[in-house]
């Protein structure tokens, strides 16, 4: 008999939509090409050191988050609301925050001269605007680069190059602002709503907590076994959920029902065939550094924003946020760099323009001790978001026949996105012909 549903791929959508298939009652197979599940959010402990792939923070306030996850069971660390200024010419750093959700903060932020008062007050009613609408419709209407909604907000230079340009490079791995502002809507909302965290144990014990609730739901996960080529109800035309799907993995010719495709964009539009999955990457480098606990920079758990430049973009105290991150002695720091040109630069490369930055942020402090300990290169990040994206991308039900898509990428290019297009693709598959019958 074949298996009712199999699932190709153990990320964050593949994890979801096996859990909740399994759930209604649909025995499900998934299989990993890697020797342990999680994609692209996982973490490496090394020497006492926690490393996730490149610099990854969950948004509390995601609806999928909080749907999917036991928030409590994964003892998130949060930063502080904003961040922290840094000018690397003028030697300066300085406080921008929500006055709201960081009282502390709020006498700091009126005396941010990088910023205008008139752009304070703009950043307030942005945020009564975004949290007061449906959140149903994000990702829909006309659509501009994130530069040119703030344009047409009046925000000025000083908001949108010292604060919005590093901030949302690290969000969108886009300096330039040229992501769609749905984009910036959406999580401009979440930030205003919840908080940015980290587990203790990493992003990876994410991944980790789907896959045991998964496995918990009776999901049978194969490792080191993953998805070549689809041999039938790929362009054949065929009923939706009348299956079933003839499948090769790198192990074995299998059959299912139906089959969820929840592979990378690349490999997902390889074996579908639809044409619609985007390919065209953002790429970034992640550099982690560890620090003698004795020369520990202080930031107030905030993200330091490099405001006058971008290599790096941002420097973020891990451990000072997330004290697990890294063995007593020693203080955790990343940096993040973006762009195709730094993942063709050597480590120590790298590590020369965060001692430069760090130097020139803290002038009364020695960064020679910086160790860069490891870095990810990342060609395929994320998938490019520019406006009118949105528009053109796949519905999980775009392959014919019995075949799903599961994927940040019939979403958008997120954690919220991944998961909600698992979501998506687990009813697609119930509501079709009932499987197995």
């Amino acid at each position: 008999m074949s298996e009712e549903v199999a699932v190709a791929g153990g990320g964050l959508a593949g994890l979801v939509v096996a859990r909740r298939l399994a759930e209604a009652g649909v025995d499900v197979h998934l299989y990993e090409t890697r020797d342990t599940v999680g994609g692209r959010v996982r973490s490496r402990h090394r020497d006492g050191f926690v490393l996730d792939r490149g610099f990854q923070v969950l948004f509390t306030a995601y609806p999928a988050v909080q749907r999917e996850l036991d928030l409590a069971a994964l003892d998130l660390h949060t930063f502080a609301p904003g961040a922290v200024l840094c000018d690397t010419e003028a030697g300066t750093r300085s406080v921008l925050s929500d006055p709201f959700r960081d009282p502390r903060s709020a006498v700091a932020s009126l005396r941010n001269r990088h910023v205008s008062t008139s752009d304070k007050l703009r950043t307030l009613l942005l945020r009564e605007d975004l949290t007061s609408r449906d959140p149903s419709r994000f990702f829909t209407g006309a659509d501009r680069s994130i530069r040119e909604y703030l344009d047409s907000w009046g925000f000025g230079e000083g908001y949108v190059e010292n604060f919005v340009a590093p901030f949302y490079g690290g969000i969108t791995l886009d300096r330039s602002l040229s992501t769609s502002k749905h984009v910036f809507e959406y999580t401009f909302r979440a930030l205003s709503e919840g908080e940015i965290a980290v587990p203790a144990d990493g992003m990876g014990a994410i991944t980790r907590q789907l896959a045991e609730r998964a496995r918990a739901a009776g999901v049978t996960i194969y490792t080191n076994e993953g998805l070549t080529s689809i041999e039938t109800d790929r362009g054949g035309g065929s009923a939706r959920g009348a299956g079933p799907v003839t499948f090769r993995t790198t192990e074995t010719r299998r059959e299912a029902q139906a089959l969820v495709v929840a592979t990378d964009p690349r490999s997902a539009r390889e074996v579908t065939g639809v044409e619609s999955i985007p390919e065209t990457a953002k790429p970034s480098t992640t550099q982690f550094y560890a620090l003698p606990q004795r020369d520990r920079i202080e930031t107030g758990r905030k993200i330091l924003l490099h405001t006058d430049g971008a290599s790096p973009n941002v420097v973020v105290p891990l451990s000072e946020v997330a004290p697990e991150y890294a063995p007593a002695d020693r203080e955790l720091l990343c940096a993040t760099f973006l762009g195709e040109a730094s993942l063709d630069r050597d480590d120590e490369d790298l590590a020369a323009d965060t001692r430069r930055v760090l130097s020139a942020w803290y002038p009364d402090r020695s960064f020679e001790a910086l160790e860069p300990i490891h870095t990810d290169r990342l060609r395929f990040a994320q998938f490019a978001q520019p406006p009118g994206v949105f528009d053109d991308l796949p519905s999980v039900t775009a392959p014919d026949g019995s075949v799903y898509l599961a994927g940040d990428y019939t979403a958008w290019s997120s954690i919220q996105g991944a998961m909600e297009s698992g979501a998506e693709a687990a009813s697609a598959v119930l509501a079709g012909e009932p499987v197995g019958e």
